[in-house]
């Protein structure tokens, strides 16, 4: 099995899935997208299997930073290249799961994806 967790290693949501899949024992890699990046092609990755609008995080900090413009004219090709520049603006965790990818964390969708 191929998993891979995309994310930023301090923030508390990632911290969590991260000692769910060590508890349980599941061997995986860690994306953290600012050592190892983000471009274009990983998030049309995302936006091809995961609803854009829940993959942008418009409650985080970095999301109320941005201009009343940016916000008014978010459409899935403008968040592009706002993720790109911004990745603390993609909600966490992404899991991939032998390609397949599942969004955010919570203990019982882990165990069902793994069951």
């Amino acid at each position: 099995m191929n998993i891979i967790m995309y994310g930023i290693p301090n923030c508390d949501t990632i911290k969590k899935a991260r000692k769910w899949l060590e508890q349980a024992g599941i061997d995986y890699q860690f994306h953290d997208y600012r050592k190892h990046g983000v471009d274009q092609a990983l998030i049309e990755t995302f936006f091809a299997q995961l609803d854009w609008q829940q993959v942008v995080n418009k409650r985080g900090t970095t999301y109320r930073q941005l201009t009343q413009e940016q916000k008014d004219g978010l459409t899935e090709t403008a968040a592009i290249p706002l993720l790109v520049e911004h990745p603390a603006m993609i909600k966490r965790p992404i899991l991939s799961v032998d390609g397949q990818l599942h969004l955010g964390f919570k203990a019982e969708q882990y165990a069902d994806i793994f069951s």
